[in-house]
């Protein structure tokens, strides 16, 4: 079982049991956090797509840590002009354990 989330306007292929590492989200270590942003779910048997989410479906996931991930450079440069501008960004991330993904079927909702 998968399924495809949006979180942080980038989408992700999820399954269960799988470490992530999402935009951050202020959620302190070590506590449980729902994505109710499902963009599409698959059982093995059947591909369910949402019109833009899935109703009814949404993952739940425990908060491992925060962190920043490596550093990008951006380079900015000009010939001829002695225009030079180099800067670097390290983004912030959540790392989420994916614990269950839960339908309908499974809710009992």
């Amino acid at each position: 079982m998968y399924a495809i989330i949006e979180k942080g306007g980038k989408q992700y292929k999820i399954t269960e049991g799988e470490r992530i590492k999402l935009e951050k989200l202020d959620v302190p270590e070590g506590n449980d956090v729902q994505i109710k942003e499902v963009l599409a779910v698959n059982d093995g048997a059947k591909t369910v797509i949402g019109n833009p989410y899935v109703e009814g479906v949404y993952v739940s996931g425990k908060v491992i840590g925060h962190g920043r991930h490596k550093k990008v450079i951006v380079f900015k440069y000009k010939r001829r002009k002695d225009y030079k501008k180099k800067i670097g960004h390290r983004q912030h991330y959540t790392e989420l354990l994916v614990e269950k993904i839960y339908t309908e079927a499974q809710d009992g909702a």
